[in-house]
């Protein structure tokens, strides 16, 4: 799936773009604040991460400034399909953005194309997301996407982190959603 945004490109990783993704996430400060991600980041995880099968119900983007020149990367947004029971499923919406972009839009604009793509053409009725208490800027990004909060608190686990810390659950029903700015 690709999609193209006033400023951003969004599209699926290529393997060719191992070294630029592994320089770009291979930081503490993202590691941290997401679930799979190990610490330190390698030219090899990316690669693992690049050539992994998907569900077809998933996608799995890099986002890209679009610049004058080449587009640049600056993060990676994801619906993941989650199992919950033998009859119960979930989508899960994820974004990391590189913190020399943080705070200029970047995450909510990725998130609203995705958020379209899962409504128009994944046919998806609701998303779920969360994120760690100490990550509170992840949640302003949600609840600009029009995410409400669950009221769940629990322990996420972080590879990077390598330990469970206190996180906040979200969910967004597609059927109903409107965006706000």
């Amino acid at each position: 799936m690709f999609a193209r945004t006033e400023r951003l490109l969004l599209r699926p990783g290529w393997t060719e773009d191992a070294p630029a993704l592994a320089a770009a996430i291979n930081r503490e400060e993202i590691a941290h604040n997401l679930a799979h991600v190990p610490w330190p980041y390698s030219v090899d995880d990316a690669e693992d991460f690049l050539t992994r099968e998907r569900d077809s119900k998933e996608a799995s983007m890099l986002i890209f400034e679009r610049t004058a020149t080449e587009p640049r990367l600056i993060g990676g947004i994801a619906l993941s399909d989650a199992k919950l029971s033998d009859h119960a499923r979930q989508t899960i919406l994820g974004y990391w953005i590189v913190p020399s972009c943080w705070g200029k839009g970047f995450a909510t604009e990725a998130g609203r194309a995705v958020i379209d793509m899962a409504r128009e053409t994944l046919r998806i009725g609701r998303l779920t997301a969360q994120h760690f208490v100490d990550n509170p800027a992840s949640g302003a990004v949600l609840r600009k996407l029009g995410f409400h909060q669950t009221g769940d608190r629990g322990p996420l686990f972080s590879v990077g982190r390598q330990i469970a810390s206190p996180g906040l659950s979200y969910t967004l029903d597609l059927k109903a959603a409107t965006l706000t700015a």
